[in-house]
C-alpha cells in the first residue's frame, strides 16, 4: 500500500481519534495521504487499554465527534460513561462511515523521521524498513500510548502471567480463583480493582502514592425514542435527568458551552469561592456533587484549583468520604492521599473504596514495605512474599513525549528532538517545534490536551492545522517552522501559568514525575482551553504569526 516512489501530501502516524480526524480532513482537502498505524485497527488507546472496567471519565454525550451532525444525531450511546469496547465500536463506525480505512497503513509503525533540508520533505522509515517521503507529517500519537514499564528487579523470574493495563490482550484473561497482585493504584487500577475483585481468589493491591477518586454514578442513557415532550429541558452538563433527544434538541449550543469552557467541557460551574461560605453550605455543595457523581466535583467552587486553602476544603471532604467508606480504619488511612486534591488527575469510580470492605483483598504499602524484587512465585517486599499468579503493571505511562521519543525525529541541522527536549519539551502552541519544519503534534506539550475534553482539544487542533496547510497552498509557501523566539515564550508563558495551579503541586505524570531520569516540567497548558484556542485564532489570523514561512 505505502508508496516507496511519489512524495505524499501528509503522512499522518496514529489511528486514533487525531488521526482519523486528520485522515478525513486531508481526504476532503483532496491530499495525498496516508496514515500509519502499528495496531492492527482504529482506535488508539481505545484500541490497547482494553483493561476489566476500562470506560472513559467523560460523559458519552461529549466525548465524541461534533464535525459531522449526521454522525452527532445516528450514533446511540448507551451509558453514561461509556466502555472501552463502545468506544472502539465508534472508531470502527468513524473509520467505516467515512471509508477512511483505504488510506491507512495497519501493522506498520514508524522507526525514524528526517528532515531533507534540500529537498524540502521528510524521510520516514517504518519497521520494515519501507521508506516513505512526506511535505507534511502529523503526529497523531497520543498523549498517553507509550506504557511506563518501571524496571523491577528479577521481573522475568515470575514464572507467571504478567499484563499491563495499557496494552491488555485481546483475549479473555481468566481470573477465577486466581492470586492475582496489581500494582498501581491511579486511574486504571481504580477502574480495574472493582471489576476483578469478585473474580479472583485473593488481590493484592501494592501501592505506593494513594489517589484521590470521585464516584462516577454511571447509568444507562435514557431515549423518548418517538415519544413526545413538551418542553425540552437545556443540557448543563452531566445531567442526571435528561433524556438524550433533550441534550441534542440544541446540540450546537451545548457544544459551544464546551468550547467556552476552562477544559473543553460542559459541566454545571459554581462561581462562589470555598472560604466565602458557611461551612454547612460549603458540605452541602460538597454533597451533592459527591452525589451526583465524576468530574464536576472539582468544580464545586471556583477557587479549588487556584487557592490551597480552599482546595484544602474538598479534600479533606473526600478524605473523610473514605474514612466512612473503608470500613478498616488502617485501610482507610493508607488509601487517604495528603496531597491537594486535582493535582494528580482525578479519578471517577465505581465501588472503588467499597472493594477495600471485601474479604479477598489486601492493600500492601510499598512506602513502608517497599517492593524489593519478583521472585519466581510472586513478589517480595522488605517485609514479605507474596505468591501469585497473575502480576498486573497499573503503571500508567511515559506522558506526552514518550511516544515521540520513541521514533528517532530529526529535523534541520541534524537536530534531534530527544536531545532538544532532553531537559523538558519545548513547543510553540503545542503543535510544532523549532528546528522541526513541516511537522506538527496533535495535543502535543504545552497545549491543554489530556487537561480536557480530549476529542474536543483534538478537533481544535485539527482543523488548525488543515486551515495552516490550506493558507501555505494558497500563499504558494511550502515550508512552515515555529521560530525559536515565539517558542521559547510560549514555553515561558506555560510555565508561569502553572506554578499557582493545583495541577503542579505535587509529584504527577503531568511534570514527568512518574518517569525515572525524565526532565522535571510541566508539560500541558493550564492557562485554559477557550484562552488557548483565542491565542491559536490569533496567531493564524496574524498571518501565522511566531512562525516562519517560505
Amino acid at each position: 500500500m505505502i508508496s516507496n516512489k511519489k512524495i505524499y501530501d501528509l503522512v499522518i502516524i496514529g489511528a486514533g481519534f487525531a488521526g482519523l480526524y486528520s485522515l478525513y480532513k486531508a481526504k476532503l482537502a483532496k491530499l495525498n495521504v496516508i496514515a500509519i498505524e502499528r495496531a492492527s485497527n482504529v482506535g488508539g488507546t481505545w484500541y490497547w487499554n482494553r483493561y476489566p472496567g476500562a470506560r472513559c471519565d467523560v460523559e458519552s454525550m461529549q466525548y465524541s465527534y461534533q464535525f459531522s451532525n449526521e454522525l452527532q444525531e445516528e450514533w446511540e450511546w448507551t451509558e453514561k460513561y461509556a466502555t472501552q469496547p463502545e468506544i472502539l465500536k465508534y472508531a470502527n463506525h468513524v473509520a467505516d462511515r467515512f471509508k477512511l480505512r483505504e488510506n491507512i497503513q495497519f501493522n506498520s509503525e514508524i522507526k525514524s523521521a528526517k528532515f531533507n533540508s534540500d529537498k524540502n520533505h521528510w524521510e520516514l522509515i517504518n519497521n520494515t524498513n519501507q521508506l516513505i517521503k512526506t511535505k507534511f507529517c502529523i503526529m497523531a500519537t497520543g498523549c498517553l500510548s507509550t506504557l511506563n514499564k518501571p524496571k523491577f528487579k528479577n521481573i522475568k523470574s515470575f514464572k507467571g502471567e504478567i499484563y499491563h493495563t495499557g496494552n491488555w490482550p485481546h483475549h479473555h484473561v481468566n481470573l477465577k480463583n486466581k492470586k492475582v497482585g496489581i500494582i498501581g493504584t491511579g486511574s486504571s487500577a481504580i477502574q480495574c480493582i472493582p471489576e476483578i475483585i469478585n473474580e479472583v481468589e485473593h488481590l493484592y493491591v501494592f501501592q505506593r502514592t494513594p489517589h484521590y477518586t470521585v464516584p462516577a454514578r454511571n447509568k444507562p442513557l435514557k431515549y423518548l425514542k418517538g415519544k413526545t415532550k413538551k418542553y425540552m429541558r437545556e443540557p448543563v452538563g452531566y445531567d442526571n435527568d435528561l433524556f438524550i433527544e433533550e441534550v441534542k434538541y440544541n446540540y450546537s449550543n451545548f457544544r459551544l458551552k464546551a468550547q467556552n469552557s476552562v477544559a473543553a467541557m460542559a459541566l454545571p460551574i459554581n462561581h462562589q469561592s470555598a472560604l466565602n461560605v458557611s461551612k454547612e453550605r460549603r458540605e452541602t455543595v460538597f454533597e451533592d456533587r459527591w452525589n451526583k457523581g465524576g468530574v464536576p466535583f472539582i468544580a464545586a467552587f471556583e477557587d479549588l484549583n487556584f487557592d490551597r486553602e480552599a482546595n484544602e476544603t474538598a479534600a479533606k471532604f473526600v478524605r473523610n468520604k473514605i474514612k466512612s467508606l473503608v470500613k478498616d480504619s488502617h485501610v482507610a488511612k493508607l488509601l487517604t492521599p495528603d496531597y491537594p486534591i486535582g493535582c494528580k488527575r482525578l479519578a471517577v469510580d465505581t465501588n472503588y473504596y467499597e472493594s477495600y470492605n471485601k474479604p479477598n483483598i489486601s492493600l500492601v504499602d510499598l512506602k513502608t514495605t517497599p517492593l524489593e524484587e519478583f521472585y519466581e512465585k510472586g513478589i517480595t517486599t522488605s517485609k514479605n512474599h507474596y505468591e501469585l499468579d497473575i502480576i498486573i503493571l497499573a503503571t500508567g505511562f511515559d506522558a506526552m513525549t514518550g511516544t515521540l521519543f520513541n521514533i528517532d525525529i530529526e529535523g534541520k541541522n541534524n537536530i534531534k528532538l530527544k536531545n532538544k527536549w532532553s531537559e523538558g519539551p519545548k513547543n510553540y502552541l503545542g503543535l510544532a517545534s523549532s528546528g522541526f519544519p513541516n511537522l506538527f503534534t496533535i495535543s502535543g506539550p504545552g497545549s491543554p490536551s489530556v487537561l480536557t475534553n480530549m476529542i474536543v482539544s483534538i478537533e481544535q487542533h485539527v482543523n488548525w492545522i488543515f486551515d495552516c496547510i490550506e493558507y501555505m497552498k494558497n500563499n504558494n509557501k511550502n515550508f512552515i517552522e515555529a521560530s525559536l523566539k515565539a517558542e521559547n515564550e510560549w514555553y515561558k508563558h506555560n510555565q508561569e501559568v502553572s506554578i499557582d495551579h493545583v495541577r503542579s503541586s505535587c509529584s504527577s505524570w503531568y511534570i514527568g514525575a512518574n518517569i525515572k531520569g525524565k526532565a522535571k516540567n510541566f508539560m500541558p497548558y493550564v492557562g485554559g482551553y477557550s484562552k488557548y484556542v483565542e491565542k491559536c485564532d490569533e496567531v493564524s489570523k496574524n498571518n501565522y504569526q511566531g512562525f516562519i514561512l517560505k
